[in-house]
């Protein structure tokens, strides 16, 4: 089965289980769990013999017990920066020693991880597949990660949620950090205790991340056929669900394997069986491929009745409800009598509530956001609101996310007379080449700037990227100016002249 058909069967938002080779797909400073414990023990010992003496010391038929020689190192890290206060790792020392001061008790060893994957570089030329993962945001139900770093989520714009926070979440627009975060040094899952803790607490998250298997397609990304990770959440699945049952069907028909194959274009995903310690043989799908960009496309173009962002927005209202929110609730009479087709979920002001998805004015606001991420099913709903044709409306740029806007055309000579109008008024600024230059010019009066900056926009000595940082930053989106300047910057985006 090709994986656009496999997708198109998806029935409810799917959730990535993102594991380590994402990080390492698209970020420079990253690391393997290997890689990590071995980079740290060279950077404190000189060489590489101390750390392969570890390994030597827990490997069993080759395969190596890292939360034990990470036991060992953070031990070991922990004598030599004591005996070395002032040394190369004082900065850690000089952190450690303010955290004790208050109360804070974190080791050496995980202040230096943190220190590692804080700040991470995208790849450039992973930027344009990166561009197509954040398109699939907007049907994305949620995030599991044993990443440390925060890429996923940065991208995403996901909440990061560690250890109990877990219990108490909406699975919409979460990260779950099951194995901690470099934001919570304290709370990074790496050693032999730390995975002990992790077991005895892990109970209840274990329960809520099983809810998500059952009602969700599960995508995972970053992993290989024989990681722990797979194996370990397929038994637990199939320890609570009875693998011969229509609910271990169903989550096995959405549940789907992305293994990294380099330069591989292919987008057949097909059956594979899995051997689990003390279970039956379990068969996944699976896909083995370098093509991640198709695959972030078919996902970004999935369309579910409701948006992954609007079930977010339902959810945060009705936590509120739940905690007493000061929110009046009515349901209509018979609710059960209703088709789902007929049934209309409404939250608003009593006094001014209307059935609508985002008006006009609100797209042109999160303009950059609905072009980022291709939201072309809200922006289908641009033919059912009506611009006027003395209104401001970047057109150009959604009809490349959504060409079957029924009244695009109209739309398009609205803003082509309205540019035109522009092109004819006088350049007030024809030596300035940037925005700041203009804005900082004290002889351009602060009521002609913005038209100074459009007609350098539309003679091309204004870059369009230092337009877009500027619009993006831009304190009054609901202005005219804003709007103006936008539609100037849609056009010349657009618009093949």
């Amino acid at each position: 089965m090709r994986i656009n058909e496999f997708i198109a069967k998806f029935d409810n938002h799917p959730v990535l289980f993102i594991g380590t080779g994402i990080s390492l797909r698209y970020i420079e400073n990253t690391f393997t769990w290997d890689g990590l414990l071995s980079y740290i023990s060279y950077e404190l010992k000189g060489n590489n013999e101390f750390y392969f003496d570890l390994k030597y010391k827990y490997q069993t038929n080759g395969e190596y017990d890292y939360p034990q020689i990470a036991s060992e190192l953070e031990a070991e890290f922990d004598v030599i920066l004591q005996e070395d206060r002032n040394g190369k790792f004082k900065r850690i020392n000089d952190l450690f020693y303010k955290n004790i001061g208050n109360n804070i008790s974190i080791s050496r060893f995980k202040l230096f991880i943190t220190e590692l994957l804080s700040n991470y570089s995208i790849k450039p030329e992973k930027k344009d597949e990166i561009a197509e993962l954040q398109k699939v945001r907007k049907n994305i139900g949620s995030v599991i990660t044993t990443n440390y770093d925060t890429f996923i989520e940065d991208i995403f714009e996901f909440n990061s949620l560690i250890g109990n926070e877990i219990l108490l979440s909406n699975p919409y627009g979460s990260a779950y950090k099951i194995h901690g975060c470099v934001q919570h040094p304290d709370k990074i899952i790496i050693t032999n205790y730390d995975y002990k803790q992790f077991e005895n607490k892990y109970e209840l998250i274990r329960a809520q991340l099983l809810s998500l298997f059952i009602h969700n397609p599960i995508i995972f990304l970053g992993y290989n056929l024989g990681d722990k990770n797979i194996k370990s959440i397929l038994k637990t699945i199939f320890t609570y669900v009875d693998p011969s049952s229509e609910t271990a069907e169903k989550i096995r028909s959405n549940f789907l394997l992305v293994e990294y194959e380099e330069n591989s274009g292919n987008l057949e995903v097909v059956e594979h069986d899995i051997d689990i310690d003390g279970m039956s043989t379990i068969r996944i799908n699976k896909i083995k491929t370098d093509n991640f960009i198709k695959l972030y496309e078919h996902l970004g173009t999935l369309s579910l009745p409701v948006s992954a962002m609007d079930v977010r927005k339902v959810q945060n209202v009705v936590k509120e409800i739940y905690a007493g929110g000061n929110i009046k609730v009515s349901i209509t009479e018979d609710i059960d009598s209703l088709k789902n087709g007929e049934k209309v979920l409404a939250i608003g002001s009593l006094k001014t509530i209307k059935y609508e998805y985002h008006t006009a004015e609100e797209m042109m606001v999160n303009y950059f956001k609905l072009i980022e991420e291709s939201n072309h099913q809200l922006l289908r709903l641009i033919e059912k609101h009506r611009i006027q044709s003395n209104q401001f409306f970047p057109i150009f740029g959604f009809i490349r996310v959504q060409p079957n806007i029924s009244n695009s055309e109209r739309l398009q000579d609205i803003q082509m007379k309205k540019i035109n109008n522009l092109k004819n008024l006088p350049d007030l600024a024809t030596n300035h080449y940037s925005i700041d230059n203009i804005l900082e010019d004290e002889g351009i009066a602060n009521t002609n700037k913005t038209l100074a900056i459009v007609k350098g926009i539309l003679s091309r000595r204004i870059n369009l990227e230092d337009v877009e940082r500027y619009l993006k930053d831009y304190d009054n989106k609901r202005s005219t100016d804003y709007k103006k300047l936008l539609c100037v910057y849609d056009y010349k985006k657009y618009v093949i002249e």
